[in-house]
């Protein structure tokens, strides 16, 4: 073969090699790209996927008679507190249940009913004295008796279940309280203004269920009826 055609083909040749090597580095490059773009989406997929807080659950509604429902086992639960000292009941023991009586679509003929509704499904005082006394071990709480409130955690007048343990928990007295005095926790001011606030149509049943389950200090700041500050105690308009 002449000279200058093998010349031709060593040029011919280095141009494919040069190709194939580019080829091989911009795939090299697009497999990393590729997978730097993939893993952007997962990072925000996962900050997506940060755990929500648990959807609360549901319990069994009102009876025509209720039984004495078993309580955590003594010591199992722990108390939580505020940075003033508020309680907060253990999220395992006591997280919060809702009745399936009430929803949405029904509160003008529940919670908002005019001349009150749970007093026609609140669990009679013998039978949450009972409770009352086991959730008490549960907490380990040893103060006074007639100074603790058997609390729904989320209340009756905002759709909580009336007697599933998860809903009830053995609240202490608040800071400031005179000893002797009985229950007089400023979460029942909370309680009445979740429920104004759902009759009058400014928050939705669920988000106020959600938010006095998770923090009942939080609440009203949370869903913007209030600006801020500690909640003041006031009587409980419909029961808790």
């Amino acid at each position: 073969m002449p000279a200058p055609a093998r010349r031709a083909l060593a040029v011919a040749a280095a141009v494919l090699l040069a190709a194939a090597a580019g080829c091989s580095s911009g795939g090299g490059h697009t497999a990393k790209g590729a997978a730097g773009r993939s893993s952007a989406p997962a990072a925000a997929g996962g900050d997506a996927a940060q755990p929500a807080p648990a959807a609360i659950v549901t319990g069994p509604g009102p009876k025509s008679s209720y039984e004495v429902q078993p309580q955590p086992a003594p010591g199992s639960c722990h108390y939580r507190y505020t940075a003033d000292k508020q309680p907060l009941p253990d999220p395992d023991c006591t997280p919060g249940a809702i009745s399936p009586a009430v929803n949405q679509d029904n509160l003008k003929d529940t919670i908002c009913k005019q001349g009150g509704y749970t007093s026609t499904i609140r669990p009679p005082a013998n039978l949450t004295g009972k409770e009352k006394a086991e959730n008490a071990k549960s907490y380990g709480y040893t103060g006074p008796m007639g100074d603790a409130e058997y609390d729904h955690l989320i209340s009756l007048q905002l759709g909580g279940d009336p007697n599933d343990a998860r809903n009830l928990w053995i609240q202490p007295p608040s800071p400031g309280h005179v000893p002797g005095k009985g229950p007089n926790n400023p979460k029942d001011s909370v309680e009445t203004h979740l429920h104004t606030a759902i009759c009058k149509g400014q928050v939705t049943l669920a988000a106020a269920q959600q938010a006095i389950a998770t923090d009942w200090t939080t609440a009203e700041v949370k869903l913007g009826i209030k600006s801020g500050g500690t909640p003041t105690t006031e009587p409980d308009a419909d029961g808790d």
